[in-house]
């Protein structure tokens, strides 16, 4: 059951002005979140169409490569745009699509690696340059180098207070 009912958009306004006086930010919190979320429906949209390929899938194999070819579960799980809990069963099924592979860690007999196969560079080589075209229509080219610049540091200031902070 909903509830359509004028005070409870007073009651959020309430809300937000004594978190966030005067709303500063919000409207540029509002963007982000628009922004990443129909930039990512639309890179994983065609990203698939163009290769058969999910986002989160290449995302995955993107960061082992990124990372010369393997980490460990917990790092990759970090570092993906999936959430910790799907990055199990998402590996799991990349393993059995023999795009990457699970090992022990010899170092952790705890912790588990995971790999890039040589299918999965493959794989990777296939989409890479479907998702960079993506990447590079969609968003790069909205922006000046100088918006770029500011972007990537503004973001980077709040990655950095959120991991250490």
């Amino acid at each position: 059951m909903q509830v359509h009912n004028r005070d409870l958009a007073v009651l959020f306004g309430r809300l937000v002005a004594k978190q966030l006086p005067g709303e500063r930010g919000l409207d540029a919190w509002r963007s982000l979140l628009q922004a990443h979320a129909t930039l990512m429906r639309r890179l994983d949209t065609d990203l698939q169409k163009e290769t058969g390929l999910a986002l989160a899938d290449f995302d995955v194999l993107a960061q082992l490569a990124e990372a010369g070819g393997e980490l460990r579960m917990t790092d990759l799980a970090l570092r993906a745009l999936i959430s910790r809990s799907g990055m199990t069963r998402r590996v799991a099924r990349l393993v059995r699509e023999g795009l990457v592979a699970r090992a022990n860690d010899d170092a952790d007999a705890r912790g588990v690696v995971v790999a890039l196969t040589d299918a999965g560079v493959a794989r990777l080589n296939e989409t890479a340059p479907v998702h960079l075209r993506g990447v590079a229509k969609l968003f790069v080219a909205q922006l000046d180098d100088q918006e770029l610049a500011v972007l990537e540091r503004a973001l980077d200031k709040v990655t950095v207070d959120c991991t250490f902070g």
